[in-house]
This record gives structure tokens, sequence and C-alpha cells, in this order.
């Protein structure tokens, strides 16, 4: 990974990365059987500025607005699923270390292209330790942890007063944890997305910060109040992020369908030439139109972020709520366009060096993750249309 400390303008990154997706696609299938990106992927990645593009300027980041940052996420998913979601993760925990104080993002950011991972299931427990905390537990799917430096672990802890407890985020160095190599999965193979496991971790106060004060916009730093990318909420944040890692792969399972379809027939039929065939027709108009709505709505969710943390405007809890059910419906239609791409390409798409089979499995992965499956997320807003309370804090 690139070491420099120069700022790179975030105008350049969606072009930087487009210019990736062949070295993408080339090390996919690499990064599939070993549970990991290539190092000429994470190489490449750095020096494109993907690992800074939500670090503040002050270090050398580009500070990118959500526009910027699901375009450029979708240039990574059009070459590998799997990269996309790293840097979506990676690009997220960034911004979360831009919410504690100055003095601990100095730390964070002293090394250029410090990779921060990190995840939002507390499943940890800490207690008051002398100036911090101690922390105990396990954590999965921790996306990026075999190259990062640092994670943002979530356990639960004392309320101030004692009488409760709450959800806390913290700041623990990689070194300080266990990993366990567990992923074994059928889906974003090439995350790595292992286990971590803390025990008897001490955590200084400063590196800790209470969940409802993140939820509620209730930052410690003072640098970056006044960054516009900073005054969004943690969710939308997130939902933007996620979305883009998905749009690229509706736009990957397209382009390698096209790039396969010179050429095909469509085996016991007369038809010689599958892109002669109605079927085909109707398949890949349909798909397209599909991952077009995708992109429709992630690409509103982010100029909502934007023009929301351009003018300060508040954000309510049906904003809030919309944000994941934009999310929802974009990894909703995406699998829909990829599975109709799927189902076109034939019995040799099952090889593991044609990309629709891992495309399909990488896209049923994010479709069942907790915060963005289109089911829960789809009945969350309604059930705030109907004039309901919400029935989850991560709005």
């Amino acid at each position: 990974m690139t070491s420099t400390t120069q700022t790179l303008p975030p105008t350049d990154l969606e072009g930087r990365t487009s210019a990736l997706t062949s070295l993408l696609r080339e090390h996919a299938l690499w990064a599939d059987e070993n549970r990991r990106q290539h190092d000429a992927v994470l190489a490449a990645l750095g020096e494109a500025g993907v690992f800074r593009m939500r670090v503040p300027t002050r270090y050398g980041g580009a500070e990118a607005d959500a526009g910027t940052m699901l375009r450029t996420l979708v240039q990574i998913g059009r070459g590998d699923g799997s990269a996309a979601w790293l840097s979506a993760v990676w690009s997220t925990c960034a911004w979360l270390t831009g919410l504690f104080p100055d003095h601990v993002q100095d730390e964070v950011f002293s090394t250029p292209d410090a990779l921060v991972c990190g995840v939002l299931s507390p499943t940890a427990t800490a207690v008051p330790g002398d100036g911090g905390i101690v922390v105990d537990g396990r954590w999965q799917f921790i996306s990026g942890a075999l190259h990062s430096r640092w994670q943002l672990v979530l356990a639960m802890a004392p309320t101030p007063d004692g009488g409760a407890q709450w959800p806390v985020m913290a700041l623990v160095p990689l070194s300080d944890l266990e990993i366990v190599d567990d992923w074994h999965t059928s889906g974003l193979r090439g995350t790595g997305s292992v286990t971590t496991v803390a025990r008897g971790v001490f955590v200084p106060g400063d590196r800790v910060l209470p969940m409802v004060a993140i939820l509620q916009g209730r930052y410690a730093s003072v640098l970056n109040a006044d960054s516009p990318i900073f005054r969004a909420p943690m969710i939308a944040t997130g939902c933007v992020a996620f979305a883009g890692s998905a749009v690229g792969l509706a736009r990957a399972a397209l382009e390698t369908f096209l790039d396969r379809l010179p050429g095909r027939k469509i085996t016991y039929t007369d038809y010689t030439s599958q892109r002669e065939a109605p079927l085909t027709h109707l398949q890949l108009a349909e798909a397209t139109l599909k991952a077009d709505e995708a992109e429709f709505h992630a690409t509103r969710l982010a100029a909502t972020v934007d023009e929301k943390s351009a003018t300060g405007e508040p954000w309510t809890v049906l904003d809030r709520v919309a944000a994941r059910a934009a999310l929802g419906r974009v990894l909703g239609l995406v699998k829909e366009s990829v599975d109709v791409v799927s189902t076109a390409s034939g019995g040799s798409s099952v090889y593991s060096d044609v990309p629709i089979q891992r495309i399909s499995r990488d896209i049923q992965t994010l479709n069942l993750h907790a915060l963005m499956h289109p089911n829960t997320n789809l009945e969350l807003y309604g059930r705030v249309l109907c004039g309901l309370e919400p029935n989850s804090m991560y709005i």
C-alpha cells in the first residue's frame, strides 16, 4: 500500500478506480479462493487513494462527499465485489474514526493509509478500568481485519450512573486482538471477514464513545465539526457506501455477460447465437433496467446526504429510515438483476473462472446482511410511514 501523505483530490477518485477494473477482475478468482485480497489489489487501491477517501484532508485524505464515494465504490464493484465491500467498510470506519477526539485521530492517521475495520454488533462486554474500560468478547464478520491496524469494536458497558448497560464504540489496535481464521463462506470470500477476540483488553477513555452519542450526531471531534461530510448520520453514511458496492456488482454482472455473449449459442435449440434470441433481449433489458433502478435509489440517497450535509438541514426520523429503505431497495433490485443475468448465462457459468457465479454468491451474501436486508428495511420504512416509532436504534 502507498505511504504517500500527499492530498489526493476527490474529483479524481472515480477515474482512478475505473482504471483498475481489469486488475481487479484479474485477481478476483485468486481472492475468492484464498479468502483475502491480493497484495497487488491492495497496493493499487492504496495508490488510487481509496483508503483515504473519507479521511480528513489534514491527514492527506480526500474527505470526499457521499456522491463521490458512491461512484468510486461502484467502479471498484465492477471489478470485484469483495474489494468493493472492503473499500466501503474501510471508508465508513475511517469516517467513524473522524468522530473521535482530534488527538485520537492524530494517533490513528499518523500512519498513512492506516486501515480501520469494524462492526456494529455489541457482542462483547466492557467494565470500567483505570481511566478507561476493559473489554472481553468476540466479533464475527470483521471485514478487512487481515489488513487493518485498528478495529472499531462495540461492547455493552455500564452507563455513567451504573444503573444500566449501553453500547459503546471503542478504537482498539488489531495487535491487541486475536484473529480467528473462520471465514469459510459461500459469498464475499475475498473479504477475509474473520472473527476477532478481545481478552481483557484495556481501552483508554478517550478512545471510547457511547453509541447513543454517535447515533444522535454528538461527536467528540472539534476540527471535523464544520466539515460537511461529518454532519451526516452514521447509518445514512454507511447506507451510501454499501449501496455503491451492490450497484457495482450489478454492473459487473451485465458487463461480463456481454463479454461472453459473442459466439455463444443456446444449447438444445436452433439458436446458434444467443444474442439473436428474443429471450436474451428480454432478459438483458430486464436486468439492465433493474440495475438502473438500483443506481437511481443509490444516487438519490447520496444526493440527499450531500445536500443535507451542505445546508445543515436536520434529519427527521422518516429521513433516517428512508435511507435504510433505499439501501434495502438497492440490494433487492441488484439481486433481481443479477439473478436474471445468472439464469441467462447457461450451464458453463458454474465454472469458477466465469465471474457471474461469484457475483451471484456475493450479492446473495450482501442481501443477508442484517443492516441491508430488503424485507427488514421495507418493514421498518412502512412502520414509520404508518406513524409508529421505529423498532431499531440503527437509523
